[in-house]
This record gives C-alpha cells, sequence and structure tokens, in this order.
C-alpha cells in the first residue's frame, strides 16, 4: 500500500523552484552533451556513455559519498538514545518512516540530511551539535533536516549539482588536455575546439547560480515547515542563534574541512557578509532566517 504523505506543510514555492531548476539544469546539460557531440562527431558513442555513466554514479551514490566525506556513522539507539528518541518523535510527528540515524565525530555543531528518498535517507548530527544544545534545539534542528527528506528537496539538489561537476570536468580535461592549443589560424575544427571549455564554463557558472538560488531558499523552506510540525519557532531559532555563535570559535582548519559540504549542512561553515558573497551563499542570512522564524512565532501566538 502506498504511504501517505508526510504531515510536513507542503511548500508549492519550493516545488515550483525545484521543478524550475530541473528544467533550467537538463536544458543546460543538452547544450553542453550537443555542443560535445558536435565538435567530437567521430567519439560520439563515447561522449554518450562517459555522461551516461557519470549521472549514474551521480545520483547512486554521491549521497553516500557526501555522509562518508562528512565522517556519517550510523548509530543504534543503545549508542546515541537521546539522537533516536528526537527522531523518533519527529517522524511520530510527521506520520514518516525513520531514516538511517547517524553521528560525525566533529566539534563543528552541524547537522545535515542526505539520500535520494525516505527510503534511502540518512539524518547525521554532529558530535559537537549533541554537546551543545538543549533537547527542544535538538529537536528544532533535525526535524529542519527531515523536512529536506520529506520535501525531496535533497534528491533535487544531487541532480542539479551533477551538470555542474561535469561541466567542471569537461572543462579542466579541455584545458589540460589542450584542445585549444590545435586550432590554427581560422581553422574550423580548431574554432569549435575551443568552444569546448567555453561553453563548458559558462554551463558551470549557470548551474551554480541555479543551484546556489534553489538551495537558500529550501533552507528557508525548512525552517518554516520544521517550526510549524513542532510548534516551536523560538527552539530552532535558539538553535540557529547557538550554532551559528558557536562557529566563530571552531578552529579555522576544521571549518575549511567542513566547507565543500555546506550546501549539504544546517548552518554554513563560513557565512557569507559581503554582497557578493551572500549571492553566491548556500545559506540565506541568519537575520533573514531569524526573522521568519519570528513571523511565525507570531503568528502561532496569535492565531
Amino acid at each position: 500500500m502506498a504511504r501517505t504523505r508526510s504531515r510536513y506543510a507542503p511548500d508549492r514555492g519550493l516545488t515550483t523552484r525545484m521543478v524550475s531548476t530541473m528544467f533550467f539544469i537538463g536544458l543546460l546539460y543538452v547544450v553542453l552533451v550537443g555542443v560535445l557531440l558536435a565538435v567530437l562527431r567521430g567519439a560520439w558513442p563515447v561522449v554518450l556513455v562517459l555522461a551516461g555513466g557519470l549521472f549514474v554514479a551521480q545520483f547512486w551514490f554521491s549521497d553516500r559519498i557526501a555522509a562518508y566525506g562528512m565522517g556519517a556513522r550510523e548509530v543504534t539507539p543503545q549508542e546515541a538514545p537521546e539522537l533516536h528518541g528526537a527522531i523518533d518523535r519527529i517522524c511520530a510527528l510527521a506520520d514518516m518512516p525513520k531514516p538511517r540515524v547517524a553521528v560525525a565525530r566533529s566539534d563543528v555543531p552541524n547537522a545535515f540530511a542526505t539520500g535520494r528518498s525516505e527510503r534511502t535517507a540518512l539524518v547525521c548530527a554532529t558530535t559537537g551539535l549533541l554537546r551543545r544544545l538543549e533537547p527542544e534545539e535538538l529537536e528544532g534542528v533535525l526535524a529542519h533536516e527531515m523536512s529536506h527528506v520529506a520535501h525531496r528537496d535533497v534528491a533535487v539538489m544531487t541532480i542539479a549539482s551533477f551538470l555542474g561537476v561535469l561541466a567542471g570536468i569537461v572543462t579542466r580535461v579541455a584545458l589540460w588536455g589542450g584542445l585549444a592549443r590545435n586550432s590554427r589560424g581560422n581553422d574550423p575544427a580548431g574554432v569549435l575546439l575551443m568552444l569546448i571549455p567555453l561553453v563548458s564554463a559558462v554551463v558551470y557558472a549557470l548551474s551554480f547560480l541555479l543551484t546556489r538560488l534553489l538551495s537558500r531558499y529550501r533552507e528557508l523552506s525548512a525552517d518554516r515547515t520544521a517550526a510549524l510540525l513542532t510548534g516551536r519557532p523560538s527552539a530552532l531559532a535558539s538553535a540557529l542563534t547557538k550554532v551559528s555563535g558557536q562557529m566563530a570559535r571552531i578552529p579555522t582548519e576544521d571549518l575549511r574541512k567542513a566547507e565543500p559540504y555546506n550546501a549539504f549542512y544546517f548552518v554554513p561553515a563560513f557565512a557569507a557578509k559581503e554582497s557578493l558573497g551572500r549571492l553566491l551563499s548556500s545559506h540565506p542570512t541568519l537575520e533573514q532566517r531569524l526573522d521568519q522564524l519570528a513571523r511565525i512565532s507570531a503568528g502561532l501566538s496569535h492565531p
């Protein structure tokens, strides 16, 4: 029997943005592969097999690779009773199946969720987060992460990020392989070869911006739906404030190690302060997140 939808509040804005992002990402993917096929006509089977293989690998294994890279280790209820208990309560509230539960041994206070679906989902908290948060705060953070699973935006981000990875690989291969050096004068073949790194770089930049725009909105959506599900937006706001403040006390070396996985984390390792940095940031600002939670709290207090 098909399971009913979870009790997380639906977010049409998030759904619209996910569909739009996937459409434009797909369009960019077609353009990139089309250019490769046009330039490397004799090697079109290799291009198709390589592109298809990388896509399948990214879709099926990226969540495992990310979890491994972030040091996630699955734990039993006996090993982490507080963490399992909080997730059990959220699953009961949301009417969702329980994800795999993991802990990452890191003093960086953070949490993340990975997985292509509810069946393959994994929710992880760091030892630094577990040590610093009160039970209600921890529950708010975990409800935020479970929202990513319920709305399936983790899977969309995984697929969307694939194109940027592929375009980056193509750009580096084209430059390192010296494709552009083969051009002589007005040789049409040489001009076409020069298009590969150029088009790949443009595709990479556009896909990067698209995923960043989606990432910022999905974090606000997860904050909102987690606050509504638990009914305690103040607890989530307290966790946000505490975690963001503690980041400044973490050694820079540890933050650098966490930075590549910012898009997965509850709070980024480094918060952008300048306007350009905010445009490229994977998360909205702390002020934006706290303002939204304050509005939700006011709405719950005065229905």
